[in-house]
């Protein structure tokens, strides 16, 4: 990777693990899966299928998960990002299924949609199936095709601490960071395990001051920044375990 001129508020060192391309398999993008057909009932049309607008400039927060189910939590992390990053909206990609968790327990993606639409409840906060409706399994792929997509687009991918901890496990991790800004959100127990976890130390070279979060949406990246604020001990796991006693 060539060397770039450190921006304000920005560590000068470079880690050598990120890696200097990013190989995007091409992607079809108006494909649907066999899979999202029977969970839409073919409809193209669906605005679960359809992305929100997304006219260039648009500042957009990322926000992905299997969200089963949805949770306060969810919502609390979205509003802290919309007004500390400035952005214009939020987007939840309800997952088909996270690849490093049991589906066994996974309810149908239509009815976590409704869930989070539900929940969510917000003029911002946006609610898609997109990566059923083009089959992509990893973040990155999503990523990569959401910026061929919506060229002009600012996004930011949003993250809890807890799930900054586990990073180095997903795939391309390391060119998903290259790709798009990362905003972290704070979580309760997870603030110092998830900045001394292989993915924080790649990402503390880049990290904004909490101050500049605002400039976090337009940063080229790698870049991140790590929001505190109202923590939520709230968990889709410990939601479904209640459920099921």
């Amino acid at each position: 990777m060539k060397a770039k001129a450190p921006r304000k508020g920005v560590s000068r060192e470079t880690p050598s693990s990120i890696s200097a391309e990013t190989d995007i398999a091409p992607l079809e993008e108006n494909a649907i899966t066999e899979d999202a057909r029977a969970i839409f009932g073919g409809a193209r049309t669906s605005s679960h299928v359809r992305l929100p607008p997304h006219p260039p400039g648009l500042r957009v927060g990322i926000f992905g998960g299997s969200f089963n189910p949805p949770h306060e939590g969810h919502r609390a992390a979205s509003l802290l990002a919309l007004r500390r990053l400035h952005l214009d909206c939020v987007w939840w990609l309800v997952s088909p299924g996270n690849p490093l968790k049991d589906k066994a327990e996974l309810a149908p993606l239509a009815a976590r949609m409704r869930a989070a639409q539900k929940l969510a409840n917000h003029p911002r906060i946006r609610i898609s199936g997109i990566e059923a409706a083009i089959g992509t399994t990893y973040s990155f792929e999503t990523i990569a095709w959401l910026k061929r997509r919506c060229p002009g687009v600012h996004f930011v991918w949003i993250m809890g601490a807890d799930n900054l901890a586990g990073l180095h496990r997903w795939k391309r991790w390391r060119d998903l960071i290259s790709l798009v800004p990362i905003a972290v959100i704070d979580r309760p127990g997870s603030t110092l395990k998830s900045m001394s976890s292989r993915g924080g130390a790649a990402l503390a070279p880049y990290r904004l001051n909490e101050s500049a979060a605002s400039r976090l949406a337009t940063a080229p990246p790698p870049a991140f920044a790590f929001l505190h604020g109202p923590r939520s001990s709230l968990s889709s796991t410990a939601l479904r375990a209640r459920a099921a006693s």
